[in-house]
């Protein structure tokens, strides 16, 4: 019940920041805080394996991303994660002995740097990046095909799952996630994408559509697994309990980390 609450009081503040072009700084700032508190709690499971993450490196890090995606300059990219890791390990050799945990912290602030912020950040890039006078819908159509596949997936794999889950797709990682629910969830998925064509994507292909979610759902499923094994790796049955019935700030961002950048390089190439 609490799961589902939750996403009643969220969803429709996600929905109107994407359907209506002047809450877009709402959709921004949406994105940044998830991602800031999803960064701080990959941050919370590394510490539990005993790295010491260097927060104030990584957040001028996450920053510097957010600017790069909020005017849709990925190429800044390229002069901000050669600066991150610099300033990095200098602060790690700077903080001084002992060093026998400086590989594990230095490689726990980057890797949740590029795993939450260059990964996610590519949403904002879609929100703020597609807006001309020839498809002034573009962003609004790119992120509600965006979700509504996700959530369909998502959706249809865990009602599928239990009902019908028999056998298991990663006991190991996630023994709750059943092949019987990841069918059910690819055709959710498929479901979703065709309805997002003919209800208000049109200029989108059926078969691009089609393609397109079947990606997003592999990629969401890899991308809910990595995150499971994250936290099986830190003994931690959810990232947090900010969410009541959701966990974490992470535990919802899992799948759709993965996906933000094939939505963006999707479109980059498609309309472009």
């Amino acid at each position: 019940m609490s799961r589902i609450i939750t996403a009643l009081i969220a969803l429709p503040v996600l929905i109107a920041s994407i359907i209506f072009p002047p809450l877009q700084t709402v959709f921004v700032l949406l994105a940044v805080v998830a991602m800031v508190i999803g960064l701080y709690e990959f941050w919370h499971l590394a510490k539990r394996l005993g790295a010491k993450p260097d927060v104030v490196v990584g957040y001028a890090g996450t920053a510097a991303m957010l600017v790069a995606f909020y005017f849709d300059q990925p190429q800044m990219l390229m002069l901000i994660v050669p600066a991150l890791v610099v300033a990095m390990l200098a602060a790690e050799m700077l903080r001084g002995a002992p060093f026998d945990k400086m590989i594990l912290s230095a490689g726990a602030t980057l890797l949740g740097v590029l795993y939450v912020v260059l990964l996610g950040g590519h949403l904002i890039a879609v929100r703020n990046g597609f807006q001309s006078p020839l498809a002034p819908n573009l962003s609004t159509h790119l992120l509600s095909f965006f979700f509504l596949v996700l959530m369909g997936s998502d959706t249809g794999a865990y009602y599928t799952g239990r009902l019908l889950g028999r056998h298991k797709l990663a006991p190991q990682v996630s023994p709750g996630k059943t092949w019987e629910g990841a069918v059910g969830g690819m055709a959710a998925s498929l479901l979703m994408a065709t309805l997002a064509h003919y209800w208000f994507f049109p200029e989108l292909s059926l078969r691009a559509a089609l393609a397109l979610a079947a990606v997003m759902n592999v990629l969401g499923v890899i991308g809910d697994l990595t995150e499971s094994a994250l936290k099986r790796g830190a003994s931690a049955k959810d990232a947090a309990n900010i969410l009541p019935g959701h966990g974490g700030f992470l535990d919802r961002l899992d799948s759709l980390l993965f996906n933000a950048p094939l939505i963006y390089y999707f479109a980059q190439l498609y309309w472009r």
